[in-house]
């Protein structure tokens, strides 16, 4: 382990409780250990009103089929897996992300064709918003990480990502009534939506990477 006492290490009173009722029944994919970051790399997505109204037509629908749904309270479109960073290397991992994003620049995608999703170990499914433009742009930033995390050995993102927005979640793997007909129907709110067109049509202009209680951003050009 790192040695105690570092700059910006974290109190014992903000070490992680793994108690897993304190956040909604949601299971962590790797535990807990001093020293140990969790660390992603994503896309904000600030919701603007109308987003919200949206989605509260898609979960008050979909509690229909599955009533444990809970809505985000955040969103993000991730532009690498969760990993495990060592204190000691956040900030050159944040350095060579810097380095590597510094040239990319803004653009547009939308995000409009609902999906249903599990992840990995089958423990929480979602529903999100898959992008149906922009992917090539996506895979271009998703390069750049994935150099950076190459060179911490850490897993790189997924080999033919989905990339989407996670709207609602819910505990275990329910993904078998959310699709087909509840599926078809959500994606009929979002088509019929006045506002969709507009909304679903996202601009990023920045890309943040959280580790552990730390945010860092870097804005596209």
């Amino acid at each position: 382990p790192a040695p105690a006492g570092l700059p910006g290490d974290p109190d014992p009173e903000e070490a992680v409780n793994d108690d897993s009722s304190r956040h909604g029944g949601r299971v962590r994919g790797f535990p807990h250990e001093r020293g140990n970051w969790a660390t992603h790399v994503y896309l904000p997505y600030i919701a603007q009103e109308e987003f919200l109204e949206l989605l509260e037509l898609l979960v008050s629908h979909a509690r229909t089929y599955v009533p444990s749904l809970a809505a985000m309270e955040e969103f993000h479109l991730s532009l690498s897996q969760c990993v495990v960073l060592r204190y000691h290397w956040i900030e050159p991992f944040v350095r060579s992300l810097r380095e590597r994003l510094a040239a990319c620049h803004r653009f547009f995608c939308v995000a409009d064709q609902v999906k249903v999703y599990t992840n990995q170990n089958k423990t929480r499914t979602f529903i999100g918003l898959e992008v149906s433009a922009g992917h090539f742009q996506l895979l271009e930033l998703v390069s750049e990480v994935d150099s950076v995390l190459e060179e911490f050995d850490l897993p790189t993102f997924y080999k033919d990502p989905s990339f989407h927005i996670s709207l609602a979640w819910c505990v275990g793997d329910l993904s078998g009534r959310l699709e087909g007909q509840c599926l078809q129907e959500l994606q009929d709110i979002v088509d019929g939506f006045e506002e969709s067109a507009f909304l679903l049509r996202i601009q990023w202009e920045q890309i943040r990477c959280k580790s552990g209680n730390k945010y860092f951003s870097f804005p596209l050009r």
